[in-house]
Order: C-alpha cells, then structure tokens, then sequence
C-alpha cells in the first residue's frame, strides 16, 4: 500500500506522551493520560472526545473515512462476558450516543458499526475491545482506493475532533 502524506499524523506521534502502562494498550494509556490530566489538552492529545463512568469515545488516528470513532469500555478486556452489566450497560448506550451524534454532524448515507474480536477477527487491538463507528457514504471509495491502494481522507482530525467535542460537550448541559 502506497502512504499519503497526512501531517496531522506526525503532531499526534510528537505530542503524545504515553505513561508506562502494564499492559502496552494504546487505549488504555489514553484513558491513564487522561485521567492524569483531566483538561482539554489532554483530550485533545489522546483523540479522546468523551468519557462516561466505564466508557469513552475516542477519534480514530487512522481513519477509514472521516468521522471514524471508536468507543470502547475503560476497562482492559478482550471480550463482552468480561464487562460487568454496569460496564456493558454504559457501553451500549454510549454506543447508541455516539451513533446519533455521527449521523447529525455527518449526515451519512449509512454507517458501519462493528467489533472486531480477537486476532482472528480482524482486531488491531486484541486485549481492549473496541466498537468502530464508521459514518459511509454512497461512493465514498473513488480510484485512489482501487487503483492506488491508497484511501483519501477529506478532514483533518483536529476538525473532527472539534466537531465530536462540541456535539457531545451538549450531553453534559
């Protein structure tokens, strides 16, 4: 696959500090920052637009399209059985939440909505599940995915973290 230069990227790689995390999850040293931090800044540097008691929604650093969200439990686990039903109650309604607020910021013409379980799933992180919220539109993928391997995204992630943070920023009014 051919790279497409995206300079937002590399700011992210730079600023992110990560602290010593036991289990070497990228989600989970989010959330530990986060909570370390509790600003807008830090939010800003971990992709993190939204946190519940057990849960969190957090920009995708690598976009399928623009919009692409994951939420995620704030707990360590790898499979849905491991939530407690407080854990999983909150993970599916912010789930939910996070669905209606792709769709008014967005407009797509539809969405994926899934959870890649385990290595042989297709998950990138296997220890931390993760529900990706993907808003789709009709011919979102063009020649450069077919020809080039290469996928175009239109908006920058600091614009769509602003976009994600104003909207949900409301649930709290």
């Amino acid at each position: 696959m051919e790279n497409l230069w995206s300079p937002w990227r590399s700011k992210y790689i730079e600023d992110f500090k990560s602290p010593q995390n036991s289990c070497d999850c990228f989600l989970c040293d989010a959330i530990l920052h986060l909570t370390e931090m509790q600003t807008i800044e830090a939010m800003q540097t971990t992709l993190i637009v939204y946190k519940t008691k057990f849960s969190f929604v957090i920009l995708n650093k690598f976009p399928y399209n623009a919009g692409h969200i994951l939420v995620c439990p704030k707990s360590h686990k790898s499979d849905l059985k491991e939530l407690s039903q407080d854990e999983y109650l909150d993970l599916t309604l912010l789930i939910r939440t996070a669905t209606e607020i792709v769709k008014s910021i967005y407009n797509p013409h539809g969405y994926n909505l899934g959870l890649n379980n385990g290595s042989a799933g297709g998950a990138g992180v296997p220890g931390h599940l993760h529900f990706h919220i993907v808003p789709r539109w009709t011919g979102d993928t063009n020649f450069m995915t077919s020809i080039a391997d290469v996928k175009v995204i239109s908006q920058e992630l600091s614009a769509t973290f602003d976009k994600y943070f104003s909207e949900f920023s409301k649930l709290e009014q």
